[in-house]
């Protein structure tokens, strides 16, 4: 009988025996390729996290013992073994969310998936708890995917190590692996022990020996493990890891045996001061098309056959922004060879990879590092070199010190190429790339590039790396490349014309692929009377004398982004237009700034009015002036047609 639909709850886990915990591990595998080949999600994590994940439900009492999981991508089993079993929606708009969501359930403590972070919270969380008088609770922090390479891990694991007096578990999910193997010295060190065979042939014996012996011999066994730091890590020198840091360290335990996992677990329950659990995973597990993919191990899919794992659906016929990307870094890098390029441990996420395998001593990936890519970018630049830093844009955030500070301050040659820029859709809040345009625009001496099609991003790129005494960014939304939209007329300073009208009522500045909505606002403005110039700024950072030029020869200006208002693009063309003394009316159209939830990117900017037919009927309503802004001197003449327009549109609606 299938144990999985009866599990509402993290104490139904408490009646069963460790073999139904096996059973139910299997059961879990088996829903979880065949619910995330439906629906595409993080499948490759969650299926190494199996075991880990009921052992700690099993030993820690949820939510009264707070669980944060870095990465939050490896928290599906997390969200099946609280109650949420439907996934027919994992992703999607009224659906699951792939990382934890308050919203969703009390089990559910940190959501923002970016990594690194889950120590310091469970320093807090559990300084509070001592200091308030709940010491009955336990913290729990799982620390997987590649996040013990970012800093704030070091930074948090050094301020817990000076105060001991707290129930903290600190898990270790050890596969090795990030998106791809995790790099840098550490990861290096944990490989050893992983491989070590005086690990393997240790743990196999003395497991084996304490388990016959009986469960005197297992008290025993827990007891010398917990007394040495670490039974089995004497033999592959792995204390001296942590020795420094006075944390207790248990472990390496195998992550996959649910009998060792809760002995392990139980044992740091009790120990009363921050614990370290290494517990070695593999990603992946139980499913030999993900163990078979040497790129991720099937880290984060598509729809695919739950059989054979390929990819369901035919393939776009176009590329994506990052196959542009891709292939026009490796053309700049035969024509420059000072131009390398840095990641943080998204080497094939990235587009990288074709650079990789073209340049393999031209590429750093520092792991889940940002703010050290971007200041080690500044000094490489001061080297003479010109480095490419590429990081979806929402990572950018963590960095933005780095390139005030280090960067720009030091007028430093440095290209930031932002993937995943823009509203991103399923992967929810933390993973919208809509803070970029806000946020480094505030830099002093930065260039901005956004193209609106593949053409522009080969070009914007060249353009980029040929700028050495500041800093350039190049960002690109997610998914397929937008169709070609060629230009009328190029301007002076490089502002590209799409429409042009003899009536210059409307000025549309689409920002990169928004343009293709511009242009199509025009068509339906122009259908009512009304004349638009659409251009595409091509460089929105500094904002190019063409565009207020354009603003001051035409009565109203409509902007068009797909960061957040406050802030944007939009605004800074507002202000540049105030300081010129141009009183044309300007309208800012992008995303509201609040915290956007997982839907598709279509129905994320239909929310924010950002369609064509929306636009095209406000600015209607502005050029009549019943809208504010208003344009500037609407005839009198359009007055009954616009107004009929204005009618018939809202009957429609």
């Amino acid at each position: 009988m299938p144990l999985l639909p009866s599990i509402k709850g993290p104490r139904d886990l408490d009646a069963l025996s460790v073999r139904e915990l096996e059973q139910l591990a299997a059961e879990i595998r088996a829903f979880l390729i065949e619910n995330v080949a439906r629906t595409g999600g993080h499948l490759g994590p969650n299926l190494g996290i199996v075991e880990l994940t009921l052992a700690i439900h099993r030993v820690f009492d949820s939510p009264n013992d707070p669980i944060v999981f870095d990465t939050g991508h490896q928290s599906y089993v997390h969200k099946l073994v609280t109650g949420r079993q439907d996934f027919s929606k994992l992703r999607t708009r009224g659906g699951l969310a792939g990382y934890p969501q308050r919203s969703e359930s009390p089990h559910d403590v940190v959501e923002s998936s970016h990594a690194s972070s889950s120590l310091s919270w469970a320093d807090g969380i559990s300084r509070a708890l001592t200091r308030t008088g709940r010491r009955d609770r336990h913290v729990v922090a799982v620390v997987g995917d590649g996040a013990l390479t970012g800093g704030m891990t070091w930074e948090a694991l050094n301020n817990i190590s000076d105060d001991n007096d707290r129930n903290l578990v600190i898990v270790v999910n050890d596969n090795g692996r990030s998106y791809a193997p995790t790099i840098g010295g550490m990861a290096r060190y944990l490989n050893r022990v992983r491989t070590a065979e005086a690990y393997r042939n240790l743990h196999r014996g003395s497991d084996n020996l304490f388990r016959k012996l009986g469960p005197a011999a297992r008290a025993v066994y827990r007891g010398v493990r917990g007394g040495t730091h670490g039974f089995l890590s004497r033999f592959t020198n792995n204390a001296a890891l942590y020795s420094n840091l006075d944390i207790k360290y248990l472990g390496p335990v195998d992550g996959h045996d649910l009998a060792s996992l809760i002995e392990t677990l139980e044992l740091a329950k009790q120990y009363g001061a921050p614990v370290i659990v290494h517990a070695i995973t593999e990603k992946g597990r139980g499913y030999q098309p993900a163990l078979d993919d040497e790129a991720d191990q099937f880290h984060a899919v598509g729809k695919i056959d739950p059989v054979t794992g390929k990819t369901v659906g035919n393939k776009a016929s176009t590329d994506d922004w990052t196959d542009v990307f891709a292939a026009e870094l490796v053309r700049v890098g035969e024509a420059n060879d000072d131009v390398i390029a840095i990641t943080a441990a998204m080497l094939r996420p990235t587009g990288l990879l074709p650079f990789a395998q073209r340049f393999p001593d031209r590429v750093y990936d520092v792991g889940i590092a940002e703010q050290h890519a971007v200041a080690a970018a500044a000094g490489l630049a001061y080297g003479g070199l010109h480095p490419v830093v590429a990081i979806y844009a929402t990572f950018m955030n963590r960095a933005f010190d780095q390139v005030l500070m280090d960067v720009a301050l030091h007028r430093a040659g440095v290209t930031f190429v932002l993937d995943r820029a823009g509203v991103t859709g399923p992967d929810g809040p933390s993973h919208h790339g809509i803070w970029d345009l806000a946020m480094l625009q505030l830099v002093p001496h930065i260039r901005i590039a956004v193209p609106r099609d593949g053409e522009r991003l080969r070009e914007e790129l060249q353009e980029a790396v040929a700028v050495t005494d500041a800093p350039t960014v190049v960002r690109y939304p997610k998914g397929a490349v937008a169709p070609e939209l060629p230009a009328l007329d190029r301007l002076s300073d490089g502002v590209d014309v799409l429409v042009r009208s003899d009536a210059q009522d409307v000025l549309l500045v689409g920002i990169g692929p928004m343009a293709h909505i511009a242009v199509e606002v025009a068509d339906r403005l122009r259908a009512q009377g009304i004349g638009a110039t659409v251009v595409d700024p091509r460089w929105v950072i500094p904002v190019q004398p063409s565009i207020v030029e354009l603003a001051a020869a035409h009565r109203l200006v409509i902007t068009i982004e797909d960061g957040i208002r406050v802030g944007g693009i939009g605004t800074r063309v507002r202000q540049v237009l105030r300081e010129a003394g141009i009183d044309t009316a300007v309208d800012e159209l992008g995303v509201p700034d609040e915290f956007i939830d997982h839907a598709s990117r279509e129905q994320i900017l239909a929310d924010a009015g950002l369609t064509p037919s929306k636009i095209a009927h406000d600015v209607v309503a502005q050029v009549l002036g019943t809208r504010v802004p208003v344009a500037r001197g609407a005839a009198a003449n359009e007055l009954p047609t616009l107004k009929a327009f204005v009618r018939a549109d809202e009957e429609r609606r």
